[in-house]
Formats: C-alpha cells, structure tokens, sequence
C-alpha cells in the first residue's frame, strides 16, 4: 500500500498516529522530569523533616519550592524545549501562578491529613505526599501544555515554513543562472 488515507504514513489515520506519538513523547517527557522534581521534593521534605525543628506543612512547602524551581529548568530545556520562546515574563509568571496552585494542593493533602486526622507519621506524611502531588501533578500537567509552554501559533509554523520555501526557490533560481 502507499501513502494514502489508508497507509500507515498519509491521510487521516496517519495524522492521528503522529499526533499520538507526539503526546505519548511529550508526557514521557514530563514523567521524566516531573519524577526527578518529586525525588528532589521527597529527598528536601524528608531532610527537613527528620533534621530541623520546623512543622510538616511548612517543611514540605520549602521542598515543593525546591522542586517547582528544579522543574522549571526541565520543562523549558527539555520537555517543551520546542514550544513557544516569546514571552518568557509571561511563561515564568504564568509557570510560577500554576506551580503555587498545584503547591496549595499537595499541602493542602498533607495538612488535611496531618491536622484533620491527625494521620503525623513518617509513613503518613508521605503516603499522603505522594497522593497530593498526584493530584497537583494532574493539574500541572494540563495548566502547563495549556497556557504555559504552549504551541507555535499556526500562523507563525506556515510564516517560518513559507520563508524556508522562499529561501529554497531563491536559492534555486540562484543556481540555475550560476550554471547557465
């Protein structure tokens, strides 16, 4: 079979398969990062925890910082390297608004558990860590592909597309007169 709307490559079929394999890559990319951040909060919450005199919630809020910073280099150097670069005020802000919110979610589990339910063991602490990043990594995951590291406007893919077909034709025309 060729590339048709039938074949592997073309058509209808194939856009879908190469659009899944794009978001398969993309959120291997963001578990491969996200997990470092989450070893980087574990390893910042446990020290705390067990080394210093300061409560849970607020040890786990400097490690979830820890890890927000840690996460911001993954994501723009290597997740979503090929997104947008325009606006990067506007990309940190927005990155730093979600990365709070999903913060205020992961303590908010672990204050509930601690305080509500007075569930203060080591284990607890962080069965209930785990389960708020979770649910903080779940909303990070579509805020940032959402707003934060978002795709090149169609607009400006055919723009930058258009000119390197220019660029080309000029290129040819050049070198057919040369040969002439």
């Amino acid at each position: 079979m060729g590339s048709g709307s039938t074949g592997v490559r073309g058509g209808p079929h194939g856009r879908v398969r190469r659009q899944f394999d794009q978001f398969g890559r993309e959120i291997a990319k963001f578990g491969l990062v996200g997990g470092l951040g989450t070893l980087v909060n574990f390893a910042v919450s446990n020290l705390l925890w067990h080394t210093t005199n300061l409560q849970a919630v607020r040890a786990n809020v400097i490690a979830t910082v820890v890890a927000i910073a840690f996460n911001y280099v993954g994501f723009r150097y290597f997740t979503y390297r090929d997104r947008d670069k325009n606006g990067r005020t506007r990309e940190l802000t927005l990155f730093l608004v979600f990365s709070a919110v999903g913060l205020v979610i992961e303590n908010g589990v672990l204050y509930t558990a601690i305080y509500g339910f007075d569930w203060d063991s080591s284990l607890q602490r962080n069965l209930f860590k785990v389960v708020g990043i979770g649910l903080g990594t779940l909303f990070r995951f579509w805020s940032y592909r959402t707003w934060v590291f978002r795709t090149l406007p169609v607009v400006e893919a055919v723009a930058s597309a258009e000119s390197i077909l220019k660029k080309a034709e000029q290129q040819q025309r050049s070198d057919q007169r040369v040969n002439r």
